[in-house]
């Protein structure tokens, strides 16, 4: 028999449980629903001893809201010969099974990763063994340790890079460089060359510094010509070959680097309307300037009679007649007159239409 206050003390508990059960609430929100979403376009490409894998940086969750406390990003590796299946990546107990940790990637302090706006990238050096392949999987956890799904995988076969490119030759022109090299000998592990090979340009200004990639679109053939240079600057020119594969490229190191500066080679065109007048004890010359801007003289020549022509003055730009006081009476002279740039090495122009006048 239950006494009095038993009673008494069921009842509240009891009525608590209605009133518990009486209030209101929101449907329940599946964990699974805040769960960011996993990391995406995963890239690799391989370098010398290395594959440097890449990926975009999740911003929302599953249930669609944004993910504004990404905390960690965790790359995971498996190691196949090329012929083996592909092994699933699944998470269980907050890791990806079957695979092995390379990174765990706090993104308030991400080095050595690399982060630049949405894309990490992650250089792995870590026992890369040519004819293998190499799969790739990413996890994003959040501030509250929620780990994402993982990523697609990203399988990559390691292929060994190219050598060097060889013997690098640069001619300068008239603001530009035209780039010449040999292909490389070779695989960087001593195998002869296989497959498609592209290059990449890189080029610096002056004799120190970063170089960089120029050409807008890899070259399939050992030439290029770099234009829109400023002549009489001193440019540095290195060249990388790319083992090309429908399923990953190989980047193999630089050329030898080679400095050159591009020069003037174009002269102005010549003057025109050369004309001679006969006055007392010398002949006056005028004539039409040339168009170009940067025209620094010009040459005044001078044959008598039908003898070759000898240079025998200059005047400055701007100046386009000459009197020539060193003549004799009675004899016949010719004359004609070229445009001389401002370039390092001074380009000439051809020379004007011939006048000719008797001394008087």
């Amino acid at each position: 028999m239950t006494s009095r206050p038993a009673r008494w003390l069921l009842s509240l508990a009891l009525a608590g449980v209605v009133v518990a059960a009486c209030g209101k609430k929101g449907p329940p929100v599946a964990p699974e629903r805040r769960l960011p979403v996993p990391a995406s376009a995963l890239h690799a490409q391989i370098g010398e001893d290395a594959i440097v894998v890449s990926w975009m940086l999740p911003g929302s969750r599953a249930d669609a809201s944004r993910l504004k406390d990404l905390t960690v990003l965790t790359l995971y590796r498996r190691e196949d010969p090329e012929s083996a299946p592909l092994k699933p990546a699944l998470l269980s107990w907050g890791r990806v099974a079957g695979y092995d940790e390379v990174a765990s990637i706090r993104l308030a302090s991400p080095a050595p990763a690399v982060v630049q706006g949405n894309t990490v990238q992650w250089t792995d050096h870590r026992a890369l063994t040519p004819g293998h392949r190499f799969v790739y999987v990413v996890t994003a956890t959040d501030s509250l340790g929620r780990t994402s799904a993982p990523s697609t995988r990203l399988a990559v076969p390691y292929m060994s890079p190219p050598q060097a490119p060889r013997a690098l030759q640069a001619t300068p022109g008239d603001r530009k460089v035209t780039l010449a090299w040999e292909a490389p000998a070779g695989l960087a592990d001593g195998a002869p060359l296989a497959g498609e090979t592209h290059y990449e340009v890189l080029r610096g200004i002056g004799s120190e510094g970063a170089l960089s990639v120029v050409t807008p679109s890899a070259v399939a053939t050992p030439s290029y010509t770099d234009t829109g240079l400023d002549n009489d600057t001193e440019y540095r020119y290195a060249v990388q070959a790319t083992r090309v594969d429908p399923r990953v490229s190989s980047v193999g190191p630089i050329s030898t680097v080679v400095s050159v500066a591009p020069l003037d080679t174009t002269p102005p065109s010549p003057p025109t309307n050369l004309a001679v007048v006969p006055s007392p004890g010398a002949l006056r010359l005028a004539w039409t300037a040339s168009p170009e801007e940067d025209v620094a003289l010009y040459a005044v020549y001078r044959a008598t009679g039908a003898g070759p022509f000898v240079r025998i003055a200059t005047a400055l730009a701007g100046t386009t007649t000459f009197i020539d006081r060193d003549v004799r009476s009675g004899t016949q002279y010719r004359y004609a007159v070229t445009a001389i740039d401002r370039a390092r090495t001074p380009n000439e122009s051809a020379r004007s239409n011939e006048a000719s006048a008797t001394a008087p």
